[in-house]
């Protein structure tokens, strides 16, 4: 079981949502964090799914909505080790509110290697990819030099 992150800009909900109900079941094995209205909407989506097909409803966990926090958030969960797998369907031609916020968040994803998909071929690839069903611990750096530096 895998810790996914969903997230998608207001102009990318639709296209997030229709990607989880293609993928219901493979979303349904593993423990799902979303940021605010995303989440409410996954969570419907699947246990939409899950509920036609008898099947038991994945844990979302709803973290606030982005602007107020929930990039944040979701950068720390990345930061502790608690996001195998992070989905960010952002929107690059609309201007977010919270444009620094989103840049950290990527950033952070980058840093700690975790495998992102920002859009809707990518997440294809990376849901389909076998070591989703393997204990695959992405390698990260060794920051320590850079934490321990003198000031």
């Amino acid at each position: 079981m895998k810790t996914i992150a969903l997230v998608a800009h207001d102009n990318r909900k639709d296209d997030l949502i229709e990607w989880v109900n293609f993928n219901w079941e493979e979303l349904a094995k593993h423990k799902i964090y979303c940021t605010g209205t995303t989440g409410k909407l996954v969570k419907e989506a699947l246990s939409e799914k899950c509920k036609e097909h008898r099947k038991s409803v994945p844990r979302v966990i709803r973290l606030k909505s982005g602007p107020l926090g929930g990039d944040q958030q979701m950068g720390a969960l990345i930061t502790e080790g608690e996001i195998d797998l992070f989905i960010f369907l952002w929107d690059p031609m609309q201007p977010q509110p919270h444009d620094v916020d989103v840049k950290a968040l990527l950033r952070i994803a980058v840093l700690y290697n975790i495998p992102t998909a920002n859009n809707r071929s990518t997440a294809d690839y990376i849901i389909a990819s076998p070591l989703l069903q393997n204990d695959y611990k992405p390698d990260v750096k060794d920051y320590s030099e850079y934490i321990n530096r003198n000031i």
